[in-house]
């Protein structure tokens, strides 16, 4: 978002959102300040941000959100506060299980019955629908006040409905010798004159629901758990040339810092002294380290892996590569369109319904009979009957039932908002690096066009294990021999190779000129193993080259099968990747990828994910690494490779805990089955309670019809739902169906963005 520069931007911590209305009303009472030109309000992650004049205080941003009736903490107190909140509602929920399960016993079976069984539940019930249900109440009295309803609305009148008609029943029993404890279809209680107590269908509702706005409440929390991660990740101290150490914030533009081996980058630098290979894949999501000397730029937050370096800060605090990625996942999160809970949809058209149906019952009742009694049993009937018993259970049993099978099948979903996010999901972009491949360099082929490769082999390893260089050390993992030959003379030069005398022969192990002759069949080898992306390492007695060792980061076994699965499920797939054009090339062309982008850094990746989604596409975004998380921020739909960073899950949607990239494939799979199977339980729940509230209107409905009526639903919604237990995914079948044939591939790369 671009602002004037005499304007400023504010986050402001939001709480007590029940869902997008809220969030909308926030916005528009915020858009109508004086000095406010933009106001964003985001209910996923309980944040205002707004553009305003300078003269606006965020004191005054907060009075105008308190006015509406919700919190504005500052933003020190956010996280305390929502830990609060998950902890209430967690004892809340506890609270109503322990109280509701013998209502909800006695209520529906006869055998436990007992003279005065009906005064036990009642006192029973009656905590469970105040106390624990006391949020909903608020909510819906606060969205009244702004004259809306939604699914508070409708589980708050519908629980105070039952709640009240089944005391008044209850109390005007007492005396009445036709209360005999006869029970009806479903477990409700007969009191006086043969009128139903209705205790236990607030209880269900109240318990059901405040189980999923607990897992719901926790699957937001972590979406600052991203920023938090990236933070992490950079350096607290920094240790200068005369060996003193300093804060990093300390650091300016010129100042010069050691970075010893093993120890990260402290800010964004350019060498001065020194040789060493820097791992930056965080950033370029590149496996193999970078080699750097004097006038090379280096990244803040990187690992220097083996050399001691000088280096020079050239970028500090807001301007590192560090900090642009953070800001990158925080506006990608922060700009995410609302998602309404598809309960809400149907509550907006149904509530305000069922409840002037219930006041044109009571009016027309006594304008045609003159009894009051009647008229308002009429009236209370069609709100119990609209109770959202049904409705309660269709979107958090779905939830429930979805999230509880992806987990058996490795795949984390975050909420219930996820599974609207796949519905039209046509588009999937892959992270290359630890997501369609390993992730991690293998020694793939010794090629020696004359002479014994394990014999070079064995020599080469011998010398590369005396180096700290990563791809050497995969090198000496390599070697065929159970016992290390001698080494003597070891010589290391830095950004060219090593050598040594291994049984008194001399090897030399690096680049090509680290020796005086390569013969052009050697030569030939490495052509080849270079056009195919992988990285290439010469080895030979002497000055002589004799072997070309042929490392690579190797494609996973899976990763074609998971492609075709995307393609069966109807997805476009491109592979996204920092790495050179080559490799991208090989790898795509592998696995069957429709498309391959290649040398792209994270602002990269995430705005190629904006100019998807600006040609209409719905976008899902696959990857592993911190440089993935803009990207996984950005999307759609963010799949996070759970063998991956921690910030690029805590910036997704999805992880797949496996690194099999045919999760993934499940993983949309089953959301968009369980978003399927909502769908249907709401449906089929709606059309049981509106086919009853005419019937109730107009007092044909028994109530034994209607208890049996509301059972049915509540049966249907929780067959329906575990139905999802059996969903088996790609990984069982072991293959994607062949729904069309591999797409030709096409290349395109982005000029390295520095």
């Amino acid at each position: 978002m671009t602002t004037a520069p005499s304007l400023q931007r504010s986050d402001i911590a939001v709480e007590g959102m029940t869902c997008a209305a809220c969030a909308n009303r926030i916005q528009r009472s915020l858009t109508k300040l004086d000095g406010v030109s933009e106001a964003r309000v985001n209910f996923a992650n309980g944040r205002a941000t707004v553009v305003h004049d300078p003269s606006v205080a965020d004191d005054q941003l907060r009075i105008a959100i308190e006015r509406l009736g919700y919190e504005a903490p500052i933003s020190s107190d956010h996280d305390e506060a929502e830990q609060r909140r998950e902890a209430d509602l967690r004892r809340r929920w506890i609270v109503a299980i322990v109280l509701g399960v013998p209502v909800v016993a006695l209520s529906m079976v006869p055998p436990l019955q007992f003279d005065g069984w009906e005064w036990v539940v009642a006192v029973l019930a009656t905590p469970i629908v105040f106390w624990c249900g006391w949020g909903f109440h608020r909510a819906a009295w606060m969205n009244l006040r702004h004259g809306t309803t939604t699914m508070d609305t409708l589980v708050s009148m519908g629980t105070l409905s039952a709640w009240i008609w089944s005391t008044v029943v209850l109390v005007g029993s007492i005396g009445d010798d036709t209360t005999d404890g006869e029970s009806g279809m479903a477990g409700m209680a007969m009191g006086g004159d043969g009128l139903h107590i209705y205790y236990e269908t607030g209880a269900v509702i109240i318990t059901l629901i405040l189980i999923g706005k607990w897992l719901e409440i926790r699957a937001k929390r972590r979406s600052g758990d991203a920023i938090r991660a990236l933070a992490d990740l950079g350096v607290k101290t920094a240790r200068l040339e005369d060996g003193t150490d300093v804060p990093v914030d300390a650091l300016t533009p010129g100042t010069r810092f050691v970075v010893r081996p093993g120890e990260k980058i402290a800010t964004d630098g350019r060498v001065v002294d020194g040789h060493s290979a820097i791992d930056a894949s965080m950033v370029t999501g590149e496996p193999v380290p970078v080699e750097v000397a004097p006038g090379d730029d280096v990244i803040g937050a990187t690992v220097n892996t083996n050399g001691s370096l000088v280096v020079e800060a050239t970028r500090v605090g807001s301007d590192t590569a560090l900090a642009q990625i953070i800001r990158l996942v925080d506006e990608a999160q922060g700009s995410r369109a609302e998602v309404q809970r598809l309960a809400d949809r149907v509550a907006a058209v149904f509530v305000p319904v069922a409840i002037g149906i219930a006041l044109l019952t009571l009016l027309a009742w006594l304008a045609i009979t003159g009894d009051a009694d009647e008229a308002f049993t009429a009236a209370v009937a069609v709100l119990i009957i609209a109770c959202p018993c049904a409705l309660g259970l269709a979107t958090p049993l779905g939830i429930m039932v979805g999230t509880g099978r992806a987990a058996q099948l490795g795949v984390i979903i975050k909420g219930g908002e996820v599974l609207e996010d796949t519905r039209r999901i046509d588009s999937i972009v892959l992270d290359k690096t630890g997501t369609v491949t390993e992730g991690r360099m293998a020694l793939v082929e010794v090629v020696v066009p004359d002479g014994d490769p394990d014999e070079l082999l064995r020599l080469a390893a011998a010398v590369e294990a005396r180096s700290e260089h990563p791809i050497a050390q995969t090198i000496a993992a390599a070697s065929p021999s159970a016992s290390p030959p001698s080494v003597d003379g070891f010589v290391n030069r830095p950004g060219i190779g090593v050598s040594a005398a291994v049984d008194g022969v001399e090897v030399r192990v690096g680049r090509r000129r680290l020796f005086d002759t390569v013969p052009a069949n050697v030569l030939a080898a490495a052509a080849s193993a270079e056009s195919q992306g992988r990285t290439v390492v010469f080895a030979g007695r002497g000055a002589t080259a004799e072997a070309v060792l042929v490392v690579a980061d190797t494609v996973k076994p899976t990763s074609a099968e998971a492609i075709a699965a995307f393609h069966d499920l109807g997805l476009e797939v491109t592979l996204l990747t920092g790495d050179n054009a080559r490799t991208a090339r090989a790898v795509g062309g592998a696995v069957g990828v429709d498309h391959v982008i290649a040398e792209v850094l994270p602002d990269g990746k995430a705005a190629e994910i904006t100019r998807l989604q600006a040609e209409g596409r719905r976008v899902a975004m696959v990857g592993d690494g911190i440089n993935d998380a803009p990207a996984l921020a950005q999307a759609d739909l963010g799949i996070a490779v759970g063998t991956g960073a921690d910030v690029a899950i805590e910036a997704s949607d999805l992880t797949i805990v496996s690194g099999d990239l045919r999760a993934a494939a499940d993983a949309i799979a089953l959301a968009r089955r369980t978003l399927s199977t909502i769908k249907g339980n709401l449906f089929w729940a709606f059309a049981y309670n509106a086919a009853a509230i005419p019937l109730a209107a107009f007092g044909l409905l028994d109530p034994m019809i209607a208890a049996g009526a509301m059972g049915l639903s509540s049966l249907f919604v929780v067959t329906n739902s575990l139905r999802l237990r059996r969903f088996r995914g790609y990984r069982a079948s072991g293959s994607a169906p062949a729904s069309r044939p591999s797409p030709t591939t096409s290349i395109r790369n982005l000029e390295t963005i520095s």
